[in-house]
């Protein structure tokens, strides 16, 4: 019997969790919610979960502060924020936090399954890589353990998405619709927002590069999309 893939969903609006219920269990997933900020972050960080639905706005506790807490124990656990909050702002603070998407209220119900499925799917990128990328700007990168060596910084397992996928690609930039599509799992004719490819690259070159500003590992090719420069490329 195969295992069906379990989904939390932490919203506080009656109509939304039930709808949401639903919907999932009718896809096949086995479904598990909670409504309270305290109760949603204790399921979270139970791991028993492969992806959370995560609203922003719950009573107790923020849908920040428990993706805060979720990623300060799992960097790689899936999550998506939904959230009624549409500004670059919010949308900032979801992803710097670790989010993998964020979709807004309110939305298609279709639309949100495709991107559950998209970030659950994961396209295989991280599996059989190498483990360790050299940059031109002198940084080594553990891909197996997320970290950059002999620092504390840490990765999110789709930052490391992105710079494994832009590490097979060295010979040529890569183009944020590229990304979304190859790292995060869209659809190549679905509407696809791309702000957020370019907030996971700020977050990127804030970890590994001297002065973010003017980035040696993670370069733009105007009009061509993202470029990694690695040793012996």
């Amino acid at each position: 019997m195969v295992e069906k893939t379990r989904i939390l969903i932490v919203e506080d609006e009656a109509a939304i969790r039930i709808g949401l219920i639903d919907v999932f269990v009718f896809h096949g997933y086995e479904v598990d919610s909670a409504e309270h900020g305290e109760e949603g972050l204790r399921k979270a960080l139970s791991g028993l979960y492969d992806m959370i639905l995560l609203d922003v706005m719950l009573p107790g506790m923020n849908g920040f502060d428990i993706c805060n807490q979720i990623r300060q124990k799992d960097r790689q656990q899936p999550v998506i924020m939904l959230t009624a909050k549409t500004s670059d702002e919010d949308i900032v603070q979801g992803l710097t936090l670790g989010a993998d998407d964020y979709i807004a209220k309110p939305f298609s119900v279709t639309q949100l399954v495709l991107r559950v499925q998209a970030v659950l799917r994961r396209s295989g990128i991280g599996e059989q890589q190498q483990r360790e990328i050299h940059l031109l700007n002198g940084c080594v990168i553990d891909t197996e353990n997320l970290c950059l060596m002999d620092s504390d910084i840490v990765f999110t397992r789709r930052e490391m998405d992105v710079l494994q996928y832009l590490n097979r690609q060295t010979d040529r930039p890569v183009s944020r619709e590229e990304l979304l599509i190859k790292v995060w799992g869209y659809a190549s004719d679905m509407d696809i927002e791309t702000r957020t490819v370019d907030i996971h690259i700020a977050k990127l070159r804030r970890k590994i590069e001297e002065d973010p500003a003017n980035p040696q590992a993670i370069v733009t090719v105007r009009g061509a999309g993202y470029r990694l420069k690695v040793e012996g490329a």
